[in-house]
């Protein structure tokens, strides 16, 4: 199997247009179109991670946090960087990251925590806005059933829970195809009137491209019409943090004392307790107290986050309980999603979880 193949199945998971427009997920280093020898998955890279893939023969690794976030101007080895960059590239690894894209997934990194701490009614906390296209497109009377299957079998026409969402209206169109032209209905150099529907349909803008050859595959037109609208509203089918419920009440200090068992935990951050009992949780793995509002937006009960600043315990003083429980300990289950979506593909793949301690860290 191809290298490529493997990204595949991670972009279908988490698309890169879901990342972040500060991110750098994607691939790193290397080239795609090399067989799998075996894979090595992570959440950073460092040269002992290089290290770690040579030792079990993978020449691929991929990672949670990306290898390169800023521009380089050069490779000299001064800069643990540049040494993974040169010790992969000598060793003809490829290197590939999925971060915030996985973020903001729904099933992603931050509904996996919420799992893992037995939440129920798990929903986003912060929707995607911008991210919805609408399609409006006219096509004739007969084929029109055709088409609009085609639509939805591409991506469009989900809304919440419905989907085969659509709506149309009949009207005529009017057009004179020309002398080089070949006309579904009507002859060259004739005025035509054909009844038509005008259809409409919402879908996610990064399926656009799918949606596009549906349409041109399926209606009958030499040139149909089409545009697309680009959308305001929010999208529930990715954003950021997740919120959801606890199957029973808990009072504030034994929440903190299961939470900090879950992920074993050597310390943990929290703010003043502020005497309500603990029922709906708003996590969000890494560095999320930029949300913090809007888990008290959302009634949330106590926010769980990966870093926070000092003055963000201040500010959220008898509104929530907050929770710090540090950027690698909510992101390490990352290496799990990774696995459950390549092994679930191709069981007897060789897939190993790196056992290097990537924390830069360190407690006493």
């Amino acid at each position: 199997m191809k290298i490529f193949e493997i990204i595949k199945f991670i972009e279908t998971f988490a698309p890169l247009e879901l990342q972040d427009s500060f991110d750098n997920s994607g691939l790193q280093i290397g080239n795609v179109f090399g067989e799998v020898k075996g894979i090595l998955l992570c959440l950073d890279i460092t040269e002992k991670v290089i290290d770690e893939a040579i030792e079990q023969t993978c020449n691929l690794i991929i990672s949670h946090h990306p290898l390169l976030f800023n521009p380089l101007k050069k490779i000299v080895g001064q800069t643990y960087v540049e040494r993974c960059i040169v010790k992969a590239c000598k060793n003809d690894i490829t290197i590939y990251s999925a971060h915030t894209n996985l973020d903001n997934a729904v099933g992603g990194l931050n509904f996996r925590l919420a799992e893992k701490i037995g939440l129920r009614n798990i929903k986003v906390l912060r929707h995607r806005r911008g991210e919805l296209l609408k399609l409006v497109t006219f096509v004739p009377l007969k084929q029109v059933e055709t088409v609009r299957n085609a639509l939805f079998d591409a991506g469009a026409g989900n809304i919440g829970d419905y989907d085969f969402c659509s709506f149309n209206s009949i009207g005529e169109g009017t057009f004179r195809a020309g002398e080089n032209s070949h006309p579904f209905v009507g002859e060259c150099g004739k005025f035509h009137v054909e009844k038509e529907i005008r259809m409409e349909t919402v879908f996610p803008s990064l399926k656009k491209r799918e949606v596009l050859n549906a349409l041109l595959a399926s209606h009958p037109y030499e040139e149909p019409v089409y545009d697309f609208y680009p959308l305001l509203n929010s999208w529930d089918g990715a954003g950021t943090g997740v919120i959801g419920e606890l199957i029973t009440e808990e009072n504030e200090k034994s929440f903190l004392k299961k939470i900090k068992a879950i992920f074993h935990l050597k310390t943990l951050e929290y703010s003043s307790f502020i005497g309500k009992t603990i029922r709906k949780v708003a996590l969000c793995g890494g560095s999320g107290a930029f949300l913090i509002q809007d888990a008290i937006a959302c009634k949330a009960d106590v926010f769980l986050t990966g870093e926070a600043k000092y003055n963000d315990f201040y500010e959220v003083e008898n509104k929530i309980l907050l929770a710090i429980i540090g950027h690698y300990e909510s992101e390490y289950c990352a290496k799990g999603i990774f696995f459950d979506i390549i092994s679930k593909k191709i069981p007897n793949i060789a897939l190993y979880l790196s056992d290097t301690d990537t924390n830069p860290v360190n407690y006493m």
